[in-house]
């Protein structure tokens, strides 16, 4: 049990030793590992230690050592035990103080007093301290549910992006289908009319040929020219 700590005596959260100190929040919890591992005593809250201006000096020797960590721990941990001693002979002296109590009825009210200003204003501050873990509980349960909401927004609004691309892809099918199947359409009639125009072109040539045939049969036979020629015009 740490008696080195004294009263009123600030503490610190990780978090603000690692800004006094200067160095990063995970290394903060790397040298207090190191310290522990080594007998060094933290105050603790549950698992969470709570530093106090030792403890911050005690880190600042590991950042600034040059030696081995564990070596430099052990330093830092005998000179927290000798701390403890002094501090506990100290409190063996305490009781005899109690001998020594003025017996003037005013000067044992002062001290009443003082110690009952004391108490009250140890119960005040572990009302405030009480206040603000109910505040702080209020303020993680604001930040998750609007973490809930944010991440509700962000899915809802994925979902309906996702459902626009679909839909206009969808539809770009569509279209490039339908002008795929006019464009065939379009082919299929072309077609069709290069076609009726080969065989107009094919009849016309036949129709030519038996014109240029029955005109060189009128030609070679001994008719009269003009006879012959004119009969090519009778049929």
């Amino acid at each position: 049990m740490r008696r080195d700590i004294q009263p009123n005596e600030r503490a610190f959260s990780s978090k603000e030793v690692a800004e006094e100190v200067g160095i990063a929040t995970p290394t903060v919890r790397k040298y207090g590992q190191i310290l522990e591992r080594n007998g060094y005593e933290f105050l603790k809250d549950g698992d969470r230690r709570i530093f106090v201006q030792s403890d911050i000096e005690a880190l600042i020797a590991l950042r600034d050592t040059a030696k081995p960590l564990d070596d430099t721990a052990k330093d830092l941990v005998q000179q927290q035990k000798e701390r403890l001693t002094e501090s506990n002979a100290t409190d063996v002296a305490i009781p005899d103080t109690y001998e020594t109590l003025p017996q003037d009825p005013n000067q044992l009210k002062e001290v009443l007093m003082v110690l009952a200003n004391e108490l009250a204003a140890a119960r005040e501050m572990n009302i405030q301290l009480t206040n603000d873990m109910s505040q702080l509980k209020i303020t993680v349960s604001r930040l998750q549910q609007d973490h809930h909401v944010i991440s509700s927004t962000i899915g809802n609004a994925s979902q309906k992006t996702n459902a626009k691309i679909e839909k206009l892809t969808n539809q770009q099918k569509d279209n490039y289908e339908t002008l795929l199947q006019q464009e065939k359409e379009k082919s299929e009639l072309l077609q069709k009319e290069i076609q009726n125009m080969r065989e107009e072109q094919t009849k016309e040539w036949r129709l030519q040929n038996d014109f240029n045939k029955r005109l060189e049969e009128v030609i070679q036979k001994p008719k009269s020219k003009w006879e012959g020629l004119f009969s090519l015009f009778r049929k």
